[in-house]
């Protein structure tokens, strides 16, 4: 898979990303890139886009994982805004709904997460508020994170690279 290099800062907020995955076609509900070897070490950063229903995961501010999300609409909106990681539990029932989040992640202490969403991940679908992705993608995400990383929750996520 090729990838694409270049400089850039953010101006608002997130990653300073370096180099960014370039997959050869759009990527498919469900689907994922997981490309951890591009980037060994540095810090894990991560950007949830519900504009692009998309989610980028940079270490040292080059993208090693890409995958599609579904979030919160209507009454239960996702959250916009930086969150750090403030606990993680691998196999979590929600207290509120009494369903599965597998990988879960927890950015407020109010409920949001990122957690996985086992086959239910195309656009037909949507949480309470977290962001949910592929179970095998939360997964790989739960193994590089710690506590305290960073995730920027936004709209329309660098335009003049992922446009």
């Amino acid at each position: 898979m090729p990838s694409c290099a270049f400089a850039a800062t953010t101006t608002t907020r997130g990653p300073i990303v370096l180099a960014i995955l370039s997959p050869d076609s759009p990527l498919a509900e469900g689907e994922y890139l997981w490309e951890p070897e591009r980037a060994p070490t540095g810090r894990i950063e991560i950007v949830a886009d519900v504009a692009r229903d998309t989610l980028y995961v940079y270490r040292g501010g080059i993208e090693i994982g890409r995958t599609i999300l579904i979030y919160g609409i209507d009454e239960k909106p996702t959250p916009l805004g930086t969150f750090p990681i403030l606990q993680k539990k691998k196999d979590h029932i929600s207290n509120l709904y009494h369903a599965p989040m597998p990988y879960m992640q927890r950015l407020t202490w109010g409920g949001v997460a990122l957690h996985g969403s086992g086959e239910t991940v195309d656009n037909r679908y949507a949480t309470h508020g977290c962001i949910g992705m592929p179970d095998e993608f939360a997964a790989l995400l739960f193994r590089v994170t710690k506590l305290g990383d960073r995730v920027t929750v936004t709209r329309n996520w660098l335009p003049q690279f992922y446009g």
